[in-house]
């Protein structure tokens, strides 16, 4: 394999790959309306002359190279969050302006930069003969991510694949282009959305005592759900704290994989409540929490956790802790219903899938991560790398949590951005990134050795629930 020539391929794209995603951030796509950014994508693989692009029932761009029966998948979610408070901006968000080094807008990071790389790359395989003897390459634009990690690949392997079964012996493994900060990532925490609500009982607000305040309950449960996640894991703590995962003592199992990962979390995302009027007392109060997992902790766990806090028994039966479900229509109008469950896994660092990113890395660009360096703090990629492994971990979570958290097909991530530029105002990617990635993608099916691949490439898989969900 020509390395030399990859990278020239990579570098020579580096001014298309910069203006598609300057046309991909000029769509708005939030969750459930990413019809523009679908079409764009779709007209962009058509023009590099894909052997086949195709837009699903649920909206996913999906585009064909080659020709064989096994599957490399690379996946890029195009949908992105929202703006938040436009004066938090120094720029339009949507403008997509450019520096000779940076591209500034909403979703450059995360995650539209690694769909421009990944368009690119593939299309570099093609063009030096790259795509290995009996494979495809399958690059997915993935819908509706940030509303609901992984549920766009539910709706593939179930519905395009028709089983997860079928999926596995298809598909060697899938490449995630969610931005990585230079490094291979092997892993990330798993995360699920938890509601609780509390009933009260309304009354006039001259005489609040006539009343139960369900607000008031509330603030309990939110004090109780705050020190979960702060306190510390000594016998003298009444509520012992969620760093305890990463103590042998309360993890034997899995506290090696829970230090690798980082300890899981909890904090309240959102409040809701409902009140005759605003001089009445609140008959009902509803709090979602953002719980993340890490290695030794399950679905049932992290709900006996809240239904065990103080709070929650003071109010016994008044208190309902329950998962929530999505059943958000995509932009297409189609509805996957599933639960607000992502589980945490980690891949083996000796897998195949792994090694063959780790040896396009060490052939393309050396043993350490790189990135574009600046004298402006806010564009120095290399103050976020520096020091830090090239294989390691996610921090959030993506759609590898149904890829191989649910359904066991191996995946690996490596995407351009930072991971702090996600959901952030001012958000922006290094246009250095983009062929650094679109290399390593062009480079690493051919490095793939599948003779070496093994069945136990998993470090840790989290179990799922007991809801009949596919």
């Amino acid at each position: 394999m020509d390395f030399e020539k990859i990278k020239a391929a990579a570098q020579g794209y580096r001014a298309d790959m910069s203006r598609f995603l300057r046309d991909m951030i000029s769509c708005p796509s939030e969750s459930c309306e990413e019809k523009e950014v679908a079409a764009c994508v779709k007209a962009e693989m058509e023009r590099l002359e894909y052997d086949r692009v195709e837009i699903d029932g649920l909206g996913n761009v999906i585009g064909w190279m080659g020709q064989g029966d096994r599957i490399i998948a690379i996946d890029s979610h195009i949908d992105t969050v929202g703006i938040g408070n436009r004066e938090n901006w120094t720029a339009d968000p949507y403008a997509g302006y450019e520096t000779d080094d940076i591209i500034y807008g909403r979703g450059g990071s995360d995650q539209k930069g690694g769909m421009a790389s990944a368009v690119y790359g593939t299309k570099i395989m093609k063009e030096l003969g790259l795509i290995p003897h009996g494979y495809k390459i399958m690059v997915v634009g993935s819908v509706q991510e940030e509303d609901c990690d992984g549920m766009c690949w539910q709706y593939i392997v179930n519905r395009s694949f028709g089983s997860p079964e079928e999926a596995r012996k298809k598909i060697a493994f899938v490449i995630s282009t969610e931005p990585t900060d230079g490094g291979i990532y092997r892993g990330h925490r798993g995360r699920m959305e938890i509601r609780v609500d509390v009933k009260g009982v309304s009354c006039h607000g001259s005489a609040p005592e006539r009343g139960d305040n369900a607000i008031y309950k509330m603030a309990d449960i939110l004090r109780d759900v705050r020190a979960l996640n702060e306190n510390g894991d000594r016998d003298t703590e009444p509520i012992k704290g969620l760093i305890k995962m990463l103590n042998p003592r309360y993890n034997p199992e899995h506290y090696e994989d829970a230090r690798f990962l980082g300890r899981g979390t909890c904090t309240v995302s959102q409040i809701f409540y409902t009140s005759p009027s605003r001089c009445a007392v609140a008959d009902s109060c509803s709090i979602s929490v953002d719980r993340r997992m890490t290695a030794g902790e399950t679905w049932k766990s992290c709900m006996e956790e809240i239904e065990a806090l103080p709070s929650v028994r003071k109010y016994g039966d008044d208190v309902k802790v329950s998962m929530y479900l999505y059943e958000r229509p995509s932009w297409t109008g189609e509805v996957y219903k599933t639960e607000c469950f992502f589980p945490t896994w980690i891949h083996k660092e000796s897998a195949a899938h792994v090694q063959a990113l780790i040896d396009a890395h060490h052939a393309l660009w050396g043993l350490k991560r790189i990135g574009h360096q600046d004298a402006d703090p806010a564009k120095d990629a290399m103050r976020l790398r520096e020091g830090r492994p090239l294989t390691d971990k996610w921090t959030f979570s993506t759609n590898c949590v149904s890829i191989q958290g649910r359904y066991g097909i191996p995946c690996v991530g490596f995407g351009p951005g930072a991971e702090s530029q996600a959901h952030a105002p001012n958000e922006i990617t290094w246009k250095q990134d983009l062929v650094t990635c679109a290399a390593l993608y062009a480079a690493a099916p051919g490095l793939y050795k599948e003779e070496a691949r093994t069945e136990d490439v998993t470090q840790f898989r989290q179990g799922l629930t007991d809801n009949p969900i596919l």
